[in-house]
Order: C-alpha cells, then structure tokens, then sequence
C-alpha cells in the first residue's frame, strides 16, 4: 500500500531525509522510529503531499503523487501539534473535519458519532476543546483524523505530553 524508494528532502544545505526506503502492506501497523532531528515528521508530510521530495518516490495505492486529491481522500492525518479549534466543541471539531473531506448530512452526523465514540469523548462531545486535557485533545485529534473512515491513518507523535493511561488508550485505538 505504501511505497518510499530512496526518498531524500533537502531543505537549502541541510538533509532532512537522507535516502530512505520502506514498505508498509495494507493493513499494517507502522512506527517510524529515531531521535528528535531524524526526519522522521519531514518524512511524514512528504508522504501526506505537504512536502515534495528531492529525490525519491513516494506511492501509495499505487499513486506516486501524494497531493493528488483522490489520495488524500483516503488519508486520515493527527499532526504531532494538534490541529483543533479549542473554541469550537469536541463534536464541532469533528464535523468540521468530515465537512472537508466531503460528509454531508445522515453519513456525517454517524461518523461524527462513531469518531466521538471510538476515541471516548461522547460524554465530553458538547465541551469546548479547549477545556479537555492533553489527553482527550489528542484522542479528539484522532477522532477528526478518522472520521472520513480512510484507507491509510497517518499519525505524527500521537502520545506527546499525555498520561501513561491515555497513552494506552491511544495504542488500542490505533490497533482497532
């Protein structure tokens, strides 16, 4: 499903992303290990589209553009800095994240409740996100990553700054 071929990313002088290769089949758990400065989120926002490698291929499900609109359909991403409105409710947020991968009506309100259910913030759906703990923000980062129900889940730093407890939580999420 997932296919990097020598990928390298420069930004002027310095080398972000040194000649990497790896392979993920569908259906597969994947951690993409290294200390802080490896390149390991340069390497995820090229497999997203946001960056355009020096060198190398990026394809995925056989497409080898990741900016392609029809890939990013099937993409879910939870950034390492979260990417929620804390004025904007837990269930608020959500919605806004299906509405931009095209959920409308009947199918988005089920999905949004499905999302709030998996990570465990239905009880919590009607509060602002800016009050959860880092916690449930993340989880919610999760929700809103997965409510489009896509193909691939890409995630950058899921467990930064969150308890051991909600740490475990996130990991069985993940594996479901």
């Amino acid at each position: 499903m997932i296919e990097v071929k020598n990928l390298v990313k420069r930004y002027g002088d310095f080398t972000a992303v040194d000649d990497i290769s790896f392979s993920i089949p569908k259906g597969q758990t994947f951690g993409l290990l290294g200390p802080n400065g490896a390149g390991k989120t340069t390497t995820i926002h090229t497999l997203l589209g946001v960056h355009k490698p020096d060198a190398g291929t990026v394809t995925i499900n056989g497409i080898q553009d990741p900016t392609q609109p029809s890939l990013r359909k099937m993409m879910g991403a939870a950034p390492q800095a979260l990417a929620l409105y804390e004025e904007l409710t837990g269930e608020e947020n959500i919605r806004f994240f299906g509405q931009l991968y095209g959920l409308s009506g009947k199918a988005l309100k089920t999905r949004v409740e499905e999302a709030l259910a998996f990570v465990g913030l239905t009880a919590r759906k009607d509060d602002h996100a800016g009050t959860y703990s880092g916690g449930m923000k993340r989880r919610l980062n999760l929700a809103c990553a997965l409510v489009h129900d896509p193909e691939v889940i890409v995630l950058d730093e899921p467990t930064v700054g969150v308890d051991p407890q909600s740490r475990n939580s996130l990991f069985d999420n993940i594996e479901k």
